[in-house]
């Protein structure tokens, strides 16, 4: 190999090492372009922001921010729910659907770490799946204690081989 060569490998392996991508090493940026002079193509203007546009804050707007991906319903059955303080909950019993299409766990919900528990029905769209945890985000512990105990009334259980959309979070 010629020193030439070996020169331009050093050079490009410590240009990439430095965080700088190999097309750089070819072309030099241009002298009137880095001195502020406007550029060939103009630049897009920023979107503006309408004053009185209604913002969506209900729970499916938000769970859909937070990237829904398909899991088995048969995989949630028996994952712990979590509060903000990594404080169980309970465990997941089943999933349901009610009359109305909406999704919610059924959690047997105890102030003594998810231990013989009631259940509560806890809609999707406020939960999200944290590897094999369940983080209740949207429903503080006050709300689980206050809210009512689940019977099977009109709610139909959905079966373990079918696929929901959850939210997914990270800690």
């Amino acid at each position: 190999m010629s020193r030439r060569i070996c020169f331009a490998l050093i050079a490009a392996m410590s240009v990439v090492w430095a965080g700088a991508p190999l097309g750089m090493l070819a072309a030099a940026p241009d002298p009137v372009v880095a001195q502020g002079a406007p550029s060939a193509a103009p630049a897009e203007p920023a979107p503006e922001k309408t004053q009185g546009a209604a913002v969506d804050n209900s729970p499916e707007a938000i769970m859909s921010l937070r990237f829904p991906q398909k899991v088995r319903v048969g995989d949630l059955i028996g994952l712990p729910m979590l509060d903000d303080n990594d404080v169980t909950l309970g465990h997941v019993e089943r999933v349901v659907r009610t009359p109305d299409g909406k999704i919610k766990l059924i959690v047997g919900y105890s102030k003594w770490f998810g231990w013989f528990g009631r259940p509560v029905a806890v809609p999707i769209e406020v939960v999200a799946i944290l590897g094999r945890q369940i983080a209740s985000l949207d429903m503080p512990p006050a709300e689980y204690a206050a809210a009512p105990t689940w019977t099977a009334g009109k709610d139909m259980a959905i079966p373990d081989d079918d696929t929901i959309r959850i939210a997914i979070t990270r800690r």
